[in-house]
Order: structure tokens, then sequence, then C-alpha cells
């Protein structure tokens, strides 16, 4: 078990606690570096998408994973910013512009969405996020001078000074920037008042709130980064797929964004990427899985949508921490090894005692 004794200050502060840390993630970023070299176009397209979702699971963990506020309409902000980014990329507007444009509308609608979410929480919370994403996935099919409507709209490629990221190679490196840079920002506000404010509301509304936390401010701004982030992925998205129809942000893409962060571990930033690989790798899965299945069973079309809820399903009976958190018990039993209790991870009550004031 390794145990870091500090001697400077600056220790608290620097994101890599130890040398193992700067190793091993030195090490998955120069695999990552190196991927388009080795890998087939085929599935250099499926890493691009993970670091796409990676992008929007960041903001969906940040809403629901840290200040305890779930979305099931959370597709919605990932529609609004794949539109502003076609429409903006397609009338010339450089990439830059086109990314921040989209970033910012998406964390405006979030405010809007967020203001009238302070006065309900739990399922009712849930309820107004999904009428939500319904109002807009609607408003995109009925805006056809804007949007296209149902017959779609076809986005170019993102350009920067004269380049096009045309092709597959220049665009994952292009996904991969992104997702370092809002990785950074993410991990950097967490450990900042206002992560720790988002992390005290998750926990405890009543002590929050009796310590000095502005509940409505708070929520507000979890909800506007949240949907900002959901922006910037869906302006990837946007480019990547190079196709638009509303469909394609309904409620069943909000299902899948949520189980991707409830299934990578809530409360875990690595959550929000083990959830995106789950996400994405589950459906070649299946289908490789197909050709071992009777046909009956092997050719049935809501074979995707029933193994989804299976693991869905047995994530939260028995492995409520995810992914991740089951990571996590499998490094404890080697490193506390032969000392490892089966209680010390276990299952939390899912209110405070302050709670009960309410």
């Amino acid at each position: 078990m390794r145990f870091i004794f500090k001697t400077r200050y600056e220790q608290d502060i620097v994101l890599a606690k130890h040398g193992g840390h700067r190793f091993w993630y030195g090490l998955l970023l120069a695999l990552l570096l190196l991927s388009p070299a080795v890998l087939p176009e085929y599935w250099l397209a499926q890493l691009t998408f993970v670091l796409i979702y990676s992008v929007v699971g960041l903001g969906l963990m940040l809403l629901a994973g840290f200040t305890g506020l779930f979305s099931i309409g959370h597709a919605a902000f990932l529609g609004v910013g794949a539109y502003t980014e076609a429409v903006l990329s397609n009338a010339g507007v450089p990439f830059p512009v086109s990314l921040a444009a989209a970033a910012t509308l998406s964390a405006l609608v979030g405010v809007v969405v967020g203001l009238p979410a302070l006065r309900v929480k739990g399922i009712y919370l849930g309820i107004a996020t999904l009428a939500f994403g319904i109002i807009v996935e609607e408003g995109l099919a009925r805006w056809e001078s804007v949007t296209g409507g149902n017959s779609g709209l076809s986005v170019k490629p993102a350009h920067l000074a004269g380049w096009q990221f045309a092709s597959n190679e220049a665009f994952y490196y292009l996904c991969l920037g992104v997702i370092v840079l809002c990785t950074l920002a993410v991990l950097n506000l967490l450990r900042s008042p206002t992560g720790r404010a988002f992390v005290a509301i998750r926990d405890s509304e009543v002590s929050a709130q009796s310590m000095g936390i502005h509940l409505a401010r708070y929520k507000t701004l979890s909800f506007a980064v949240s949907a900002a982030l959901a922006g910037l992925g869906g302006a990837l998205y946007a480019h990547k797929i190079q196709f638009l129809s509303p469909e394609q942000f309904g409620i069943i893409h909000s299902i899948d964004l949520l189980l991707m962060v409830v299934i990578g571990g809530l409360g875990f930033v690595h959550g929000a990427f083990l959830g995106a690989i789950f996400l994405i790798s589950m459906p070649q899965l299946i289908a490789l899985g197909k050709d071992f299945l009777p046909a009956a069973i092997g050719q049935a079309p809501g074979l995707q949508s029933m193994v989804y809820g299976v693991v869905l399903v047995g994530f939260v009976m028995f492995e409520p921490m995810g992914l991740y958190g089951r990571w996590l018990k499998i490094r404890t039993f080697f490193q506390a090894f032969p000392f490892y209790r089966k209680g010390m991870f276990k299952r939390q009550k899912a209110f405070q005692k302050s709670d009960r004031l309410k």
C-alpha cells in the first residue's frame, strides 16, 4: 500500500500525487497519441467517439455525480451544441469561434433549464428535464429554415486558418486536445471552492445552506457548466457524424448518456471515460455475440435494449459505484492483502441525518 509523505504545500496542489500517477497517465497519453499509427480506420473512428462522449460524460458527471442533480434530457444540450456548430460552420465561421458559440449557447440554455429546476428535485427534476428534452427535439424538427427539420442538415468539416480537419487522424487529434483541456478544467474546478460547494450540495442541501452556500447560484452554475461541456461534445459530434437530424437527440439518447455515467461510476471523473468506453463498445460486443446465439434471440429487434437494461439493473443492484468503483475494490484488495475486509466498501445510506429535517 502506498503512503504519501508530504513535505511541501505544493504537494496538495499538483494533480499527479506521486510518480505512479505521472507514469501511468503519461503512458496512456503516449498510447493515445500513437493510436492513429497502429489502429485501423474503423477502430480509430470508434476511439474518436469515445473521446467525444467523454466530453459529454464529464458534463453530466459534474451535474449528476458531483452536484446530485439528475438530468434525463441531457441530449438536448448535445443537440443545441451540435446544431449551433453546424449552422455556424456551414456559414464559414472559424472552428474556434463556432466551438465557443456552441458551448456558450448550450450554457445559456442550461441556465434557462436550471432556474425553474431549482424548485424541484429528485424524480420531479428528472421529469422537468425530460420535458425540456422533448421540447428541444420538437423545436429542432419544426425550425426547418435553420435546422432543416426532419430532412436533416449536412455539416462541413471543421476548418481553422484555411486548414480542414477532414481526415480521421486530424479530427482525432482535435478531439484528443479538447478532451485533455476539458479534463484539466473539470479537475481544477472540482478542487476549487465552487467544486467543493457542488459536492456539499450533493451530500446535504441543508448542511450546505447552513454553511453559507447559495443553493440557487451553485445549482444554476452546475447546470450551465454541464450544458457547456455537452455543447462542446455536440459540436465535435456534428463534425464527426457530418449529418444531423432531430431524432438523434431524443429521449433514448438521453437515457444512454445517463446510463453511461451510472455504469462508469457516479462521483468519479474516471467514470465518465469508462462509461464512454462502455457506451461505444457494448453495441460492438452485442453484434459480435449475435453469431453465437440462437437465431430467435440473436435476430430479435430489442436485443440491444434488453442487454442495456440487464446490465444497468445489475450495476445498480450489485455494483452501485460503477466500473471505477469495482476497480477501486480490486486495487484495494491487492494493496491491503491479507488485511482486506469486505465491509471496507459497505454501501452508505442514501441520505444524511440533516436531510431528515426537511
